[in-house]
Formats: structure tokens, C-alpha cells, sequence
């Protein structure tokens, strides 16, 4: 993988690390739209199925545009290996799925995306791999719940929709103590606000859909860690098969170069329309980790550069404020998508995570008012009106 720069900095390496040039000499790096590559001879072909030599095979196992795509999310996250997948559930499956074996425990913080929370509490029970959840609140209890069985830790931070944060430096070095292994869902910061590998996680996990295509054109997943933790992981997917298609792995490459500068604006607009919120008659609160009254913003102001491009808002009406609200909004889009150029907004107690209880929406903080916000790149002043007005109307 070629970098004709060789920098530390974020944005070089996310603009400059691409596949070596065709004979063409392209400046943009080419799709490699294949399914397979021809072989030398039938000696050559031996010697690639047995691992002797580098070299393609086959695109479910690794092809150009992806390997472009996960060699700059390696440089960027700071790790030696990655996996890309074809979905951001793909990728969370694919850590565990490719980690774990029958009988062993994982130790999982309480708040998580509805899906994840499915794939732990329902699908992985199947194949006799259990599950306890942890109060993020309470990080003098975690260690409590660790039981003989367990093998892995796996945590989001910020969390879905919530927003709660993860002590990563704690959480490293109780998993460290124990001999477990830390798995962190990295979507809602991508690699440009925070960094796991750096506070000790063994995995890093991310939805490519959301931040890091940023336009709400695809779907796609990675998988990051040690060539140690990665080479398991690499052999379930592989054989599986939830490959990451070479378009998206082109397209997602190429949005990481812009994944600097559209972050910086997200992260203003969340900052920008959480402060003005912040105390309107209609609401009961607003959530963002840089906010002053989040009870974690030391924490996130820690082990995050900003505080991200999502806020929640808890309208006083319940559920029928939420949709209210929702139905009122102008500009913003409703949908369940985040990470867009386009503001979205979504409410989770009847979209993303409907099926939970009540009790475990209340666990997580998820109020039947509860909506959440992902700030796009519109003019901060549109979005704000949109908001104001759509909360008067309720």
C-alpha cells in the first residue's frame, strides 16, 4: 500500500494512502470491479491457496478497492490489522462470531445499539455463548460480573442513542488484569475523535455506513486490531462470507478524505444547537458529551478530540410530544440513519430500539420522549429554526 508522504498526521494519511497506480496512472485510485484473478501458472495457484505466497485469490477475500479502505483505516485507528465487511451488523457478528466458542461469556455494557443488543441477547445464546450486561454508571461493579467463562468485554462509547461514555483507560486496564478482551464500538467518534487501540481496546468495531461514508450512500463494516486478534476473525469471514463489496470499499476510501473537515462541522452543529437548546420549556434535557451538564463531559474531553455529531433531546410529552415533533420538523429529515450530510432525527423507543422493554429502554435512558439528533452540514441557523419551531408546535 503505497503512502508517497509519510506523515502522522490524521488528514495526510486519510487524503495519500492509496493502491499503487495501473500502468494508466491514474491520480484517483481505480475500482476493482473483479471477482477473481488469474493465476501465473498452476504452481502460482498452489502457492497462493497455501499461503506462500502473497497475492489476490478472490475477491471475498481480498481485492484492491478494500484493501485500500482497510489499510487507511488501520493507520488511522492505529492498529496492525482490519477485516472489512459488508455491513456495520457484519462486523459486530464478525468480531464475536470469529472471537468466541460455545461456552464462553461476554461481559457487555447495558447501552447498545437495538441490534447489537439482539445479536448478544438472542443470537448468540444459540450457539451457547452468554451474555451479562454492566451498568455503564457503576464501573465498581464490572469486575464483580466477571466469571471463569468470560473471554471478552464489549462496550460502545459515546453509546446508542444515549450518549454515555466508557471509561476506555479503566475498562483496559481491568480487561488487561483479567485476561479479557476489549472490543469497542468506535462508530459514533470514528478515528478522527477518539482512538481505542490507544487506550488498550483489542478490537475496534465501526459501521462504515454512518460517519465514515458520511453521505448515506452505502453499507459497509470494519474490523480493527492485532494481527493476532484479526487472523480468527479473518478466517470466520472469509469462509462466511459477509465480504465488503469493491465498489463501497472504493467509496468508503475515498470519503475518508473528507472525514476531517465534515467531522470538525458535525461537531460544531451538535455543539452549536445543544447549547441553545439546552433549557427550552419543552424539553426535560439535552444530551451531548461537550456539554457543560453531560456528568461524563470531563471524561469525554479526556479521551475524545470533540464531542461528536449526535445529541439527544427529552421532550416532556412522552411519546406523543416525540412524534409531534417529528412530524413537525421542516428541514430535518426523519429517518433512521446518522452519520449523513443531512441532519436526521429519529425516535429510538419506536424505531431502533422497539424491541426492547420498557425497562430496558429505561435502563439505557430511553424515555418515550427521547429523540435523537445527528447534525449534518447544513447552516447551523436553518437547522435551529427548523428545531425551535418544531418544538413550539408541540
Amino acid at each position: 500500500m503505497k503512502n508517497p508522504y509519510p506523515s502522522d498526521h490524521f488528514e495526510t494519511q486519510a487524503v495519500r494512502t492509496q493502491v499503487e497506480r495501473t500502468g494508466f496512472g491514474e491520480h484517483s485510485a481505480p475500482i476493482y470491479l473483479t471477482s477473481s484473478y488469474l493465476f501465473d501458472s498452476a504452481e502460482h495457484a498452489r502457492a497462493l491457496f497455501a499461503n506462500e505466497q502473497e497475492g489476490m485469490i478472490y475477491s471475498r477475500y481480498d481485492n484492491p478497492s478494500n484493501d485500500e479502505f482497510i489499510d487507511k483505516m488501520k493507520r488511522l485507528e492505529g492498529t496492525a490489522d482490519g477485516v472489512a465487511t459488508a455491513s456495520g451488523m457484519a462486523a459486530v457478528f464478525g468480531a464475536l462470531a470469529g472471537t468466541l466458542s460455545a461456552g464462553d461469556h461476554i461481559l457487555a455494557g447495558r447501552s447498545l445499539f437495538g441490534s447489537s443488543f439482539q445479536v448478544l441477547s438472542t443470537i448468540l445464546p444459540r450457539f451457547g455463548i452468554t451474555t451479562s450486561f454492566f451498568d455503564l454508571g457503576r464501573p465498581e461493579t464490572w469486575e464483580a460480573q466477571i466469571t471463569t467463562a468470560t473471554k471478552l468485554v464489549y462496550v460502545e462509547t459515546p453509546t446508542n442513542p444515549g450518549l454515555d461514555l466508557v471509561d476506555l483507560e479503566f475498562l483496559s486496564s481491568l480487561c488487561n488484569k483479567r485476561g479479557l478482551i476489549l472490543a469497542v464500538d468506535n462508530c459514533f467518534a470514528t478515528p478522527y475523535l477518539q482512538n481505542p487501540a490507544a487506550w488498550g481496546a483489542d478490537l475496534v468495531i465501526h459501521s462504515a455506513t454512518k460517519f465514515i461514508d458520511g453521505q448515506g450512500r452505502g453499507l459497509g463494516g470494519v474490523i480493527l486490531g492485532s494481527e493476532e486478534r484479526i487472523t480468527p476473525i479473518r478466517f470466520f469471514c472469509r469462509q462466511t462470507g459477509p465480504a465488503l463489496s469493491p465498489f463501497h470499499g472504493w467509496m468508503f476510501s475515498k470519503s475518508l478524505e473528507t472525514l476531517a473537515v465534515r467531522m470538525d462541522r458535525h461537531c460544531d452543529n451538535a455543539e452549536f444547537l445543544a447549547q441553545r437548546l439546552e433549557g427550552h420549556p419543552a424539553l426535560k434535557g439535552v444530551k451531548h458529551p461537550f456539554l457543560a451538564s453531560h456528568p461524563q463531559q470531563a471524561l469525554a474531553k479526556k479521551q475524545m478530540k470533540r464531542g461528536g455529531g449526535l445529541l439527544t433531546l427529552d421532550l416532556k410529552g412522552g411519546l406523543e410530544a416525540g412524534k409531534k415533533f417529528l412530524d413537525a420538523l421542516e428541514l430535518c429529515s426523519l429517518t433512521a440513519n446518522l452519520g449523513d450530510t443531512r441532519t436526521t432525527a429519529t425516535h429510538p423507543a419506536s424505531t431502533t430500539h422497539s424491541k426492547l422493554t420498557d425497562a430496558e429502554r429505561a435502563a439505557v435512558g430511553i424515555g418515550p420522549g427521547t429523540v435523537r439528533l445527528s447534525a449534518g452540514l447544513e447552516h447551523r441557523e436553518d437547522l435551529l429554526a427548523d428545531l425551535l419551531q418544531a418544538l413550539e408546535r408541540v
